[in-house]
């Protein structure tokens, strides 16, 4: 029976090859996958697990997701205020070596690891920080001394089982922006991300306990609007401290999927969520959009197509007709798989990848999570390796923040087929990017199908007989910077 299954996943698989393949290449789309955490959702695997099967299971992690067609990862480095790199702010996190506080030993620092064997292998690395818990579960959590909860009690509010900074406070923003810039300053991170938990999910039955700060710091406001100006005040912060310490990094927002339900507020979408960004959790995503203060959005849409109260193609059609401009990639709950009929379907995830891909306004997908992926969830895995995510994809580029194109390469022929690239401009790339063309078309890169990304400041070497896909085309390469705009592509005569 088993076996059985199997196989059909696979012919499946094929299927999905067919219709994927006739689509237009895909030479831009963000890949990426959420690497949680916080109580050793992904990584690392347990708290008890030595420096070495840490880093094992770093690399081993990388090495699926590229495999898989990613070009990034967003990695949770800050899941309660705390870290999993050495900071002169907050301890070390419980998640990495079982004790809050505790180096791991032998010691070295994981961010700059993560980030080095990320970067070795093309993907781009997202720095994952949560704005405002700041004690995971009261009851089990390890707390140590030098943490903000014991220096800062005043900072905090309880509810339900946590602990969470309390966002009307000015030095409780000031101690986040500080944060950032510390990581901004030290590690060559290529975005600051941030998730769904601003104000935290209703809990039935009790009101978060800000009413004091409320009366201190309300100015008339009612409460809600005063909540949303609070979560509005850290955005703009957080924006304006990245731009002016490393105006090169990239700054997204991971909201909950609904911002508001249309019987609540006509902008709002054809939805029946329980609770919603604006009205539950106080996070006006839509104005921040607007206002140009982060750079890309991914909605949760954990959803299935045809949900009676949160349907993922009215979500999806929703979000696209409200991005104002910014990047919108989409999160697609991938550890739903089996959850329900539909998700038991194995052409859920597949079907929302062709829905999003309809849309020039949607750039890509963000997939939680991590740990899903290495069993391979009706074959989803070979969908996207075989099919969707057959030929690699360059992350988008954003304009706004920079928009120079780097120099052409320059090309030498070497003995044995092998072709040299060189680097022929000032700035520093991050990689080259070899392309195929048919016959007879314009040298120009909508025309052009990415087919080998080379990881390389500088020089790189490659054999021209084994680039993919070449029979009865013609190749061309570019140089891509750190921002992945692409050169004027260069065709090898071959």
């Amino acid at each position: 029976m088993k076996l059985t299954y199997t196989l059909g996943l696979v012919f499946l698989g094929c299927m999905f090859a067919v219709s994927c393949m006739a689509q237009l290449p895909r030479n831009y789309e963000f890949r990426a996958v959420w690497v949680a955490s916080v109580d050793n959702i992904d990584w690392p695997s347990s708290k008890n697990i030595s420096v070495a099967e840490q880093k094992a299971e770093y690399i081993k992690l990388l090495d699926m997701h590229q495999q898989n067609g990613m070009n990034a990862v967003i990695v949770q480095i800050r899941p309660a205020a705390d870290a999993l790199y050495p900071s002169q702010y907050e301890p070390w996190s419980e998640f990495l070596t079982g004790q809050q506080g505790k180096p791991p030993s032998p010691f070295y620092d994981p961010v700059e690891f993560m980030i080095r064997e990320t970067h070795n292998r093309g993907l781009e690395f997202h720095a994952w920080l949560n704005p405002y818990r700041a004690v995971f579960n009261m009851r089990t959590s390890s707390v140590a001394p030098t943490h903000l909860t014991k220096l800062h009690p005043e900072w905090f509010l309880v509810y339900g089982d946590k602990k969470y900074f309390n966002p009307a406070l000015p030095e409780v923003q000031l101690h986040t922006a500080k944060v950032v810039k510390d990581i901004l300053t030290r590690y060559d991170i290529d975005a600051i991300h941030m998730d769904d938990y601003f104000y935290p999910y209703r809990i039935a039955g009790k009101e978060f306990p800000d009413q004091q700060s409320y009366l201190k710091y309300g100015k008339g406001m009612d409460k809600e609007n005063w909540r949303r100006s609070n979560c509005d005040s850290i955005i703009k912060l957080l924006y304006e401290t990245i731009r002016s310490t490393n105006p090169r990094v990239k700054f997204g927002i991971s909201p909950f999927g609904i911002w508001r339900n249309k019987s609540k507020d006509p902008m709002g979408s054809d939805t029946k969520g329980g609770q919603t960004n604006y009205d539950d959790l106080y996070a006006d995503i839509l104005l921040w959009l607007n206002k140009g203060w982060i750079d890309y959005v991914v909605p949760q849409l954990y959803w299935e197509r045809g949900h009676k109260l949160a349907d993922y193609d009215t979500l999806l059609d929703w979000w696209n007709q409200h991005s104002y401009e910014r990047q919108l990639f989409i999160g697609h709950g991938f550890y739903r798989a089996g959850s329900n009929p539909a998700w038991r379907n194995p052409q859920e995830i597949p079907k929302q990848i062709q829905a999003l891909r309809n849309y020039n306004t949607t750039q890509g997908s963000v997939y939680f999570n991590s740990k899903v992926f290495e069993k391979n969830p009706l074959g989803w895995c070979d969908s996207l390796r075989n099919n969707y995510y057959y030929f690699p994809a360059l992350v988008p580029p954003m304009p706004w923040i920079d928009d120079a194109i780097p120099a052409q390469p320059t090309i030498t022929r070497l003995q044995n087929g092998l072709i040299e690239l060189t680097n022929n401009g000032q700035e520093k790339i991050k990689s080259f990017g070899v392309f195929i063309l048919d016959q007879g078309v314009e040298v120009k890169l909508c025309n052009a199908q990415l087919v080998q990304i080379i990881v390389t400041e500088k020089t790189a070497r490659f054999d021209l007989a084994n680039v993919p896909d070449i029979e009865g085309k013609r190749v061309c390469v570019a140089a891509v910077d750190r921002n992945n705009n692409v050169s004027q592509l260069l065709e090898i005569n071959q």
